[in-house]
């Protein structure tokens, strides 16, 4: 088996970041070869630590599977012994990382203008949910606020209207720690090139838009706001739907080209009329619910087995991670020590020349770094 590349290797990064976004930010770049220290409070650590279910004593299995392959410093930020420390590592650091409301790092001493003073080559990242600046700059907030702020969760909405709860974090790891390695990794390059690091102002609500371009554009044109449930991919479509069973099974159909649609239309027998999709919309949906309602999901799958239509069965996570393709790509091969547990990682999301496929390291222990770090010189 071919040893995964460390492009990273020899890059040092202070995490000072908690919970999701920043900490599978620094998992990332931790995978890719870096050497991460997660600065934590002492005596608890940080807040995933406490989450259940727990895989150890003190750790629950979010934080166990965050911070892989990490180092752990616990020191009492209020302290000027531990400003001190800080600084005096900041000169061998090459990224830090932060996940704290703004203003907080400046009036501990540790803000961008103070550090860079010492390392002008730092790449000093925060990662908030608003930004630095602005009127919502300090609004308490989590991943369904931003969403909804966005008018990303609106696209969602129903054909009543009603906003759907979204099964995963897009703001906190779509907008919020894939931008922030992203801009990172730019401004690492961009400090070997002239000596100058970067202040990175990473906010999860700018960052969602991207995630609704193609709303957007409907606007840059003119046209209305998207109408609940009725957009091409948001349900106002035959062509992008969910669609339930005979067995109570769902199969993700999304024949979006015509050359899609037609076969899609061809196994299921649509009748002609119906076809053309444009003509009336509701009425071809109604007919391919009714369709697609009358046989089993095993029956579907084989009907669709071998022709291009854009069908597959609607699994669960369990189902998934079992799914051959995803075993024979690797991804759920690997095996962490978590105590008396032994952990599947979490894939990371990265090109597989830079995942490790065996996936042994395992989560820091609070402090674990203390003695080696708080006399570094």
């Amino acid at each position: 088996m071919t040893a995964p590349r460390k492009p990273l290797a020899g890059v040092r990064v202070l995490d000072f970041s908690t919970l999701l976004p920043g900490p599978m930010a620094t998992l990332i770049l931790a995978e890719a070869g870096a050497e991460v220290i997660k600065v934590e409070r002492p005596g608890t650590g940080e807040d995933m630590r406490q989450y259940p279910p727990m895989v150890t004593e003190d750790s629950g299995v979010n934080f166990a599977l965050l911070n892989r392959g990490k180092r752990s410093l616990a020191l009492d930020l209020k302290e000027n012994k531990s400003i001190f420390v800080i600084n005096r590592l900041i000169a061998n650091v090459d990224v830090l990382v932060e996940q704290f409301r703004p203003g907080v790092m400046d009036r501990l001493g540790l803000g961008w203008e103070a550090l860079s003073a010492i390392n002008p080559a730092l790449v000093y990242c925060s990662i908030t949910g608003w930004g630095q600046d602005g009127p919502k700059a300090l609004l308490a907030a989590h991943d369904l606020n931003y969403m909804a702020e966005t008018g990303v969760l609106n696209l969602g909405a129903d054909r009543a209207g009603d906003p759907v709860l979204p099964p995963v974090l897009v703001a906190d790891i779509g907008a919020g720690t894939f931008p922030s390695v992203v801009s990172i990794l730019l401004a690492l390059r961009e400090a070997e090139r002239t000596g100058v690091g970067a202040h990175l102002d990473v906010a999860m609500g700018d960052n969602l838009f991207a995630w609704a371009y193609w709303a957007l554009g409907e606007r840059a044109v003119g046209r209305p706001d998207p109408r609940p449930g009725g957009e091409l991919v948001t349900g106002g479509s035959p062509r992008y739907q969910v669609y339930r069973c005979a067995d109570g099974r769902w199969l993700a159909c999304a024949p979006l080209e015509q050359k899609f649609w037609v076969n899609f239309c061809r196994v299921i027998d649509l009748p002609e009329p119906l076809r053309d999709d444009t003509a009336d919309p509701t009425a071809t949906l109604a007919a391919v619910r009714r369709i697609i309602a009358s046989r089993p999901s095993a029956e579907w799958l084989a009907a669709f087995d071998g022709v291009d239509a854009c069908v597959t069965l609607v699994k669960s996570i369990g189902e998934a991670a079992n799914d051959p393709h995803f075993q024979a790509r690797g991804l759920f091969r690997g095996a962490m020590p978590a105590g008396d547990a032994v952990l599947t990682p979490v894939p990371p999301p990265i090109a597989p020349i830079y995942r490790d496929p065996e996936g042994g390291q395992g989560f820091p222990a609070l402090g674990d770094a203390n003695d080696d770090l708080i006399g570094e010189q």
